[in-house]
Order: structure tokens, then sequence, then C-alpha cells
């Protein structure tokens, strides 16, 4: 998470949505910098909305405009997936090793997920909640330039951007059976990526 005082905005960390690179792009021109634990670097809206909003609204008298990035819900699956299949993943319980994406994305669909397809939700990270607090300005993964205009003209910088954090590249099959599926189950994930303008 990376929040800019002076120009009342902070940028979310949704996981596997590229966002480490901005966070080493912007580091030294952000006023609070939240790199770790990832529970704290991926906070969602709703730990944002109870913790580290109202510090900025209570001591600063400052609301924030709040920027994130949502990836496309198959391909946002297909990197966790790739994500842990990594060596250092091995014989750990949240692995994908041995799996097909297939077979990672209908548990995923499960009501009880095994740990290696309980990765979260980003329609839940992005939540609006009750008192109004809300994502107002979010983008597409898949349109990086689109995000990275708007900050540059926000903030007033030219961003260097350098990959970081990226899974390996391996081909991801899905059977139209498996992604009507995941369509049905998570209609929340597709609804809010189609409704990004």
């Amino acid at each position: 998470m990376l929040a800019f005082y002076d120009e009342r905005l902070v940028l979310l960390s949704v996981p596997k949505t590229g966002t480490t690179a901005y966070q080493a792009a912007l580091r030294e021109r952000a006023d609070m910098v939240i790199s770790d634990p990832p529970e704290l670097k991926h906070a969602p809206l709703f730990r944002y909305n109870r913790w580290i909003r109202p510090m900025f609204e209570k001591v600063c008298g400052a609301e924030m405009e709040v920027a994130a990035v949502m990836r496309e819900p198959v391909s946002w699956l297909g990197s966790w997936f790739r994500y842990r299949q990594r060596p250092f993943m091995d014989g750990r319980p949240n692995s994908t090793k041995g799996l097909s994406f297939e077979e990672f994305v209908l548990a995923y669909c499960k009501g009880d997920k095994p740990g290696f397809a309980n990765v979260g939700s980003q329609a839940k990270f992005l939540e609006p909640q009750k008192n109004g607090c809300r994502v107002t300005h979010l983008f597409r993964y898949e349109e990086q330039d689109a995000l990275k205009r708007f900050l540059e003209t926000r903030l007033s910088v030219t961003i260097e951007l350098e990959r970081r954090n990226v899974s390996p590249s391996m081909p991801l099959e899905l059977s139209p059976r498996a992604e009507e599926k995941l369509r049905l189950k998570c209609a929340a994930e597709f609804e809010l990526y189609d409704r990004i303008s």
C-alpha cells in the first residue's frame, strides 16, 4: 500500500495485480509505504477503512481517494496457480505442484476451499464499505497504461517500471465447463471487472 498525502491518494496492493512494481518505483515519492508484512501490504479496502483511513481523517483532517487494480478473474487465478508452482512452495499445503489449472479452478469454486486454492477474492478485497469508503479509481491490470498515466499525472512524476514478483509462464487450460462453473460461482468477480470503464 502506498499513500501520497499532498495528493490525497492511496494505492491499494491487490495481490497478483502488478502493484509491487509500482511500490518499488514510487516508494521514494510516497509519504507512507507499507510493504511488510503481507497482511498489511495487501490490506483490503475493509482493513484500510478500519485502520488507515481513520488515521488520516482524525489526525490530519484528510479524506483520501483510493486507487486499485483488478485483474481479469481467470488471469488472476492463473497468476496465483503459477505463483504456487514455484519451487519454494514444494511440500507446502498451498503448493499447486502436480495439479492442473482446471483442478485448481474447480477447487477454488468450492465452498470449503483447500489451502492451495484459498486465495481470496478481488471483489471482496475491493468491496465498498457501509460508511461510504470505496475505491474511487479502479483500473484493469490488462490496461497498465491507464494506471501509469493516472499516477504520473496525479503525482507529477515519470514512472519507470521494472517487472517484479513475476510468476513463471506456462500454458493454462480451462475447459468451457470449468469456466462456466467459475463464472457462475464467482459472478461478483466478473461483474465488477466488466464494470471498470
